[in-house]
């Protein structure tokens, strides 16, 4: 009996690990490009597509009055999150602040297992550049990769959360960073960086073996130095486009959001950067269209080869990148299917492009632009206005540095043939009077863009912003509907016809997709910066979002992305989960809070120094604590800082990286103790303004 016992003990173990593997052998590759297949979300986009349209319908247009939070989940580490999670056979993949991976079970709403690549202590001096966000993740065949901000690219085993291999993609101690997510394909994982804000960078993408991490292929968007040669015959067609000493300044160019990969030409399609500096009279002095920043550009999938490009800003000025998504549609047009590739990048056109060879096939304004009246359809340039590349020393134009469109995915109704994606009006001030593109040089580490920004707070009204139906074929709103602010989540579209997004106020909605009317709304508590997916599991539908005020208007938008009062580390960063017939509720949370500077009238500000911290601010501190000191939720509000009043204690903070574990990095090296001290003048200077201008209300 004891012995039968323990053989029916064995073969229930046996069993049990069957069962327990079943999730990994269960994946097929050819589900990433199933748009019928809505079960899993498999990838950044859901499908290789990026359309991130789910054929689930149970929640729709009819039923959604009843959906409500079925369970919700506190990430306590995270500072702040902007990724896309992963729904994989019941378990749920969320990257945070720090590329941190957290894996929960959807049915038991345990987490897993959690790995954490250790960003902040690794990363040495290119913490000065980050922010720590990452968008999210890539899945193929039981591995998940994730990549950090100090530039490695890391497969984790996704059953158990260990370490299967990690590669570093970029020279360490360069000004490379990472912030977007991988895409997986054909047994290959592919990434790309940022950087070309922070010193001299050379953009490019790297494709790695799924399996082994090995180096499949790399391809670099811009040329480097001619006399080293040219790695392709495309970078050497690229060179010509280019003047001066180009490669001094990197050139830029750096792939840091859109990847899409197209099955049906075995295409790799890139969205990519601005130029290193941003002002093309220092980078590239006698002009030039600077190939290939701000292009759309085809490879090979299998070699990374040179197929073709379209480039939506030829000698790009102003930070209009193109690394805004890429989404692959068969467009229904009259009695024909065409294949496209859609793209709204910042520089605020909509383009339809001919995915097979790269055709322009149609680009209209989808916001206020006033640097460009129109894309010339015969040539494919944008007709731009005289003035605009501040010809004069200085411009205020639209859009500006954030764009027209950022980083937030939109989503595609292949039914209702409609575009969905948030957009901003909001202006961009360009001076470079006081820059001598002779004498300039970027120290690194910095934010050196070759031309000087407006200093001063971005009050909350500056930018009017909405979520927009774009319908393609007349290349005009179907619908638009507000939005407050200016900085919102991405998108979602499903079968059930309709649309969802979270708003940068807390306030997660869902629209019906054919007219922008809003159907349902939940208060998430906290700013949103996530995009939604859909998944289901046990037949049901369901809908996960994360919580967690960030990206880039969340560090450097002042008061116009602080208005909603999501101050730093005050809300917990959450994961909600929605169904049909939920009743969960989220557990107490703060209401909005907001900065209180604070000042001592024995405090004697010294305007001179003051006046030198704020050119250093300008340079090293609003990256992450925003323009004028003003602060928007993503790092602390230095004005309401008691360590700005104690000189001893700023230094061992700046300089001696007393706060590295909370991602504030030591500046020791390239700053002094005069430089503290000139920035301390600086914030107490701006605190006290603001004092003022609240009594004088």
């Amino acid at each position: 009996m004891e012995i039968r016992c323990k053989l029916m003990l064995i073969a229930v173990m046996v069993f049990g690990v069957i069962l327990s593997t079943a999730s990994a052998a269960k994946f097929d590759a050819s589900e990433l490009d199933d748009e019928t297949k809505g079960e899993n979300w498999l990838a950044y986009g859901r499908t290789h597509s990026e359309q991130r349209y789910s054929p689930l319908n149970e929640i729709n247009t009819q039923t959604v009055s009843n959906l409500g939070l079925a369970w919700s989940l506190d990430l306590p580490d995270a500072r702040q999150i902007v990724s896309t999670t992963l729904a994989v056979d019941g378990i749920l993949y969320i990257t945070s602040s720090w590329s941190v991976v957290t894996a929960v079970d959807a049915r038991t709403k345990r987490v897993l297992w959690k790995y954490d690549p250790d960003v902040v202590h690794k990363a040495g001096n290119t913490l000065r550049v980050l922010w720590g966000t990452s968008r999210g993740a890539a899945y193929w065949d039981g591995k998940l990769f994730v990549a950090t901000g100090d530039g490695r690219l890391i497969a984790v085993d996704a059953k158990t959360g260990r370490e299967v291999w990690s590669q570093m993609t970029v020279e360490p101690g360069s000004y490379y960073y990472i912030t977007g997510a991988p895409r997986a394909f054909n047994g290959k994982v592919i990434i790309g960086n940022g950087g070309a804000e922070m010193g001299a960078t050379r953009g490019y993408v790297t494709a790695y073996d799924a399996h082994t991490g090995e180096q499949a292929w790399r391809f670099h968007i811009v040329p480097g130095n001619p006399a080293d040669g040219f790695e392709n015959n495309a970078m050497k067609m690229a060179a010509k486009t280019w003047t001066g000493e180009w490669w001094k300044y990197g050139g830029g160019g750096n792939v840091w959001n859109a990847i899409t990969y197209d099955p049906d030409f075995n295409h790799i399609y890139l969205g990519t950067g601005n130029g290193s500096p941003w002002n093309q009279k220092i980078r590239s002095p006698g002009g030039g269209d600077n190939l290939f920043l701000c292009s759309i550009l085809a490879l090979d999938a299998d070699t990374g080869a040179y197929k073709w490009h379209y480039q939506t800003v030829p000698g790009e000025t102003w930070d209009f990148n193109s690394a805004m998504d890429i989404v692959s549609v068969d467009l229904k047009v009259h009695d024909r299917v065409v294949k496209a590739l859609m793209h709204a990048p910042k520089n605020g056109f909509f383009y339809i492009i001919n995915r097979e060879n790269g055709k322009l096939l149609s680009a209209e304004p989808f916001a206020k632009v006033t640097w460009a009246t129109e894309v010339d359809m015969k040539t494919g340039r944008p007709v731009e206005v005289a003035g605009s590349r501040y010809e004069d020393g200085e411009v205020l134009m639209w859009p500006g540095p954030l764009g027209a469109h950022n980083w937030q995915p939109m989503s595609w109704n292949p039914e209702l043939q409609l575009m969905f994606f948030p957009y901003h009006d909001l202006p961009g001030y360009y001076n470079d009077k006081k820059i001598r593109p002779a004498k300039f040089k970027a120290e690194g580490y910095k934010f050196e863009v070759g031309v000087i920004l407006a200093a001063e707070d971005n009050p909350a009204d500056i930018a009017d912003s909405g979520l927009m139906g774009w319908d393609p074929i007349t290349q005009t709103p179907a619908w638009k509907s507000p939005n407050p602010g200016m900085w919102h989540g991405g998108t979602m579209a499903t079968g059930g016809n309709l649309v969802f997004q979270g708003r940068g106020d807390g306030k997660f909605i869902a629209y019906q997709a054919k007219d922008g009317k809003k159907l349902w709304e939940f208060d998430a508590k906290h700013g949103i910066s996530a995009p939604p997916i859909t998944y289901s599991l046990d037949g049901k539908q369901f809908i996960a979002l994360p919580v967690g005020w960030g990206g880039g208007a969340a560090m450097l938008g002042g008061t116009m992305a602080g208005q909603h009062g999501w101050a730093y580390g005050a809300h917990p960063r959450r994961l909600l989960v929605f169904a049909l017939g939920g009743e969960a509720e989220l557990p107490e949370t703060p209401g909005p809070i907001f900065a209180k500077p604070l000042d001592d009238a024995s405090f004697e500000i010294d305007a001179g120094l003051a006046e030198q911290g704020e050119d250093l601010w300008g340079r090293t501190c609003f990256w992450c604590h925003g323009p004028a000191a003003v602060a928007s939720g993503g790092a602390p509000d230095l004005r309401s800082s008691g360590v700005m009043f104690d000189i001893e204690a700023l230094k061992k903070v700046v300089l001696g990286g007393q706060r590295i574990s909370r991602g504030m990095p030591s500046y020791d090296g390239q700053l002094d103790e005069n430089d503290v001290l000139t920035l301390q003048h600086y914030v107490r200077l701006k605190a006290r303004n603001s004092l003022s201008k609240v009594a004088a209300n």
